[in-house]
């Protein structure tokens, strides 16, 4: 069983930088990205920034240049660091871990509040 724990969330003011991270615990086989997704309140979850195994990264155009999507450890350990955080950067960020073996599997973690605000 894949199980997803973040940690780093929290308030910060704007312009102000945070950096969150997810451990994965359980089997990596057939991962294929590992991801960070975020909810607004009234508003449908999104994504903001994917890694893959080799590498390559992708990000939302709302974050792009002020957030980094890196790993550790092959993926078991993803962070995301984000600076020149915005009042609109305020939302549940959940992690993501995208399996693609036999069939398609996502796994979530429970999320971290992030609260951009002075």
């Amino acid at each position: 069983q894949v199980q997803l724990v973040e940690s780093g969330g929290g308030l910060v003011n704007p312009g102000g930088s945070l950096r969150l991270s997810c451990r994965v615990l359980g089997s990596m086989y057939s991962i294929f990205a590992m991801g960070w997704y975020r909810q607004a309140p009234g508003k449908q979850r999104e994504s903001v920034a994917l890694i893959t195994p080799h590498g390559t990264t992708n990000y939302s155009d709302s974050v792009k240049g002020r957030f980094t999507i890196s790993s550790a450890n092959a993926l078991r350990t993803v962070y995301l660091q984000m600076s020149s955080l915005k009042p609109e950067d305020t939302a549940v960020y959940y992690c993501n871990a995208n399996f693609r073996g036999i069939r398609t599997e996502n796994h979530w973690g429970k999320g971290t509040l992030v609260t951009v605000s002075s």
